[in-house]
């Protein structure tokens, strides 16, 4: 059996799976509150033959909660989280959870994503604001006020680290295990006038990228040398004529 051929194609497999995600994370540097994607690999021993063969695993996909880079942008309507929580907003089967604070107000005094979704309070009812009474004061806490009078409470959440995320949209998650607000605000909390960023680091991603075509190409060597090397055993043991 030619194990060099089937594990530097299972190699190659495992590659084209990270130059995926990596080609996705670098699209989304700039995108507000967006969660790189990182691939967890594990190693695949075959007991089929005399001796043990490892094969890389195809990897399995997760969402990096590594915080992003904040940003003062002196908008009353945008927000930052400090600490490990997220804010929540309205998807179309329960909450959906985002580090991505760019809001803003709709005629009636919604408050929304930038994709026009209900942003949740601690309760998961959507957050209204007055249009008529000016800026909204936001604290660390999250309580909103406006003319000196509160009128509402932005929800914070935490996640379970034993959750699974999935993607919904570019900057949101849904948790396999609901998020459960905050009620300790000395380590997590919200700063007004500053959005996060990406969590995306350009310059690892383009690092890896190159990385990891080098050893795509040699994967690629390593599987024409084992066939050329079956062809000559082939040939050489083979019946002459």
């Amino acid at each position: 059996m030619q194990s060099a051929l089937y594990v530097s194609l299972s190699a190659q497999v495992a590659m084209e799976k990270r130059l995926t995600t990596i080609a996705h994370n670098i699209a989304n540097m700039n995108t507000g509150g967006f969660r790189a994607d990182e691939i967890k690999f594990e190693e695949l021993l075959s007991l089929a033959g005399k001796t043990d063969v490892s094969f890389a695993s195809p990897g399995r996909n997760f969402i990096s909660r590594q915080a992003g880079p904040l940003n003062k942008t002196d908008n009353p309507l945008d927000v930052a989280i400090q600490g490990d929580a997220w804010f929540a907003f309205s998807g179309p089967n329960g909450p959906v959870y985002t580090r991505d604070g760019r809001f803003k107000m709709s005629e009636n005094g919604d408050l929304l994503t930038v994709d026009g979704h209900a942003v949740l309070d601690a309760g998961g009812a959507p957050v209204a604001l007055d249009p008529n009474a000016g800026p909204p004061l936001i604290s660390r806490d999250g309580t909103i006020t406006q003319g000196g009078n509160q009128v509402g409470i932005l929800g914070l959440f935490h996640l379970n680290s034993s959750s699974n995320l999935t993607r919904y949209g570019n900057s949101g998650v849904i948790s396999s295990i609901p998020g459960e607000a905050v009620q300790d605000f000395t380590s997590n909390g919200v700063q007004q006038g500053y959005s996060e960023g990406s969590n995306v680091n350009p310059i690892l991603e383009m690092t890896r990228m190159i990385a990891l075509q080098r050893n795509f190409e040699s994967a690629a060597t390593t599987i024409q040398e084992s066939e050329s090397t079956l062809m000559d055993a082939i040939r050489t043991l083979g019946p002459s004529s």
